[in-house]
């Protein structure tokens, strides 16, 4: 099915990241396991280094998927707990650090808006209606707008992706964030 062929060479590519690094990664690597052409790959890729501003592709893709498997029973708040304990059990898990670290330090010397921070991204979306639920079941403050609470959390998630990327992906990053995690959004609970 064409509609495919683009996330099947998203998510290959960073797969053989993770697996080869992505300096050995080569094109033809790509091309091979994605069982695409050349000429496939250059009408959605102008290069390899293009395939780096798709990671937001390949983390709303895994938020989907962990949002459809959130009880709806839960509160909002351990909603969103266990929603950044899988995430970043998934960065640990799938995503290089050294790259990672690359792409934020690109992402902060660019000219241009990264697709990280693109306020259409699934991510976004997901966290402000979990955020407005929370708000609505009395559950999350009302002190902050839904757009500042959600540009909190997201402030405080890469707070610890960068920890991680600075210490060399010496700790798994799920479970430092099931620990501390918790402590850094309290402010959003209401009491």
């Amino acid at each position: 099915m064409a509609s495919d062929i683009r996330p099947r060479i998203v998510e290959t590519s960073w797969r053989l990241f993770h697996e080869k690094g992505f300096g050995e990664t080569t094109i033809n690597d790509i091309i091979r396991e994605a069982g695409i052409s050349k000429g496939t790959f250059y009408y959605y890729f102008r290069s390899k280094d293009n395939l780096l501003d798709t990671l937001s592709d390949v983390l709303d893709a895994e938020y989907m998927r962990l949002a459809a498997d959130l009880p709806e029973e839960m509160n909002a708040f351990d909603k969103l707990v266990q929603l950044n304990y899988e995430i970043h059990t998934f960065i640990n898990d799938n995503i290089d650090y050294k790259l990672l670290a690359y792409l934020y330090s690109t992402q902060i010397i660019k000219d241009h808006s990264s697709s990280l921070l693109d306020r259409n991204r699934y991510y976004f979306r997901l966290l402000e209606q979990i955020i407005e639920e929370g708000r609505n079941k009395g559950e999350l403050t009302d002190e902050l707008s839904v757009s500042e609470t959600v540009k909190y959390y997201g402030l405080e998630e890469r707070a610890l992706v960068t920890d991680w990327c600075m210490n060399n992906g010496n700790y798994h990053l799920g479970e430092y964030s099931k620990k501390m995690f918790p402590m850094m959004i309290e402010g959003i609970r209401k009491h």
